[in-house]
């Protein structure tokens, strides 16, 4: 009965450690891919648009 409740258990902790192992590659993942987007900058000497006003 012990060998079997100790099988049940490393299996229990081989699936909870596969899960963390996934889990924690995906955020790392995550935050890498989003340190590396491209962030929207204005451009440089553009000024706002406006109505033209004819007089």
């Amino acid at each position: 009965m012990a060998d079997l409740l100790n099988l049940g258990m490393l299996i229990c902790a081989a699936m909870g450690a596969m899960a963390f192992g996934i889990l924690a590659a995906y955020a790392i993942l995550r935050a890498c891919f989003a340190i590396m987007k491209p962030r929207k900058a204005p451009a440089p000497g553009k000024a706002q648009t406006e109505a033209a006003r004819i007089l």
